[in-house]
């Protein structure tokens, strides 16, 4: 995209972000990078200590996914109902995507 300069180089490989301990519970996110594209993202770890936690991040966390491989970043938007998830979410990609040099 015009105006984004930060260069993500050939990394390829899975790289596994923080541990991000939220109100709710540990989010911990792996990026998979082909050549520095994102190309799949995996939730290591989302809040599961009941229920409606494990609801929200069923539903928070491919939505979270998707905008993040759209966006190539952690640069996206929380889903509404969902911020503490969506934060551990952004910090926790946003620390494997420091990892892979992105």
């Amino acid at each position: 995209p015009a105006g984004h300069s930060a260069s993500t180089g050939s990394r390829t490989g899975t790289f596994t972000g923080d541990v991000i301990h939220t109100r709710y519970g540990p989010v911990q996110i792996a990026a998979v990078l082909q050549h520095g594209r994102i190309t799949e993202i995996r939730a290591v770890q989302t809040p599961s200590d009941n229920g409606r936690d494990r609801e929200i991040a069923a539903s928070a966390v491919p939505r979270l996914t998707r905008e993040a491989l759209d966006a190539q970043s952690a640069h996206i938007d929380a889903v509404s109902g969902a911020t503490y998830t969506s934060q551990g979410y952004v910090a926790s990609l946003q620390s494997a995507l420091d990892r892979a040099g992105a």
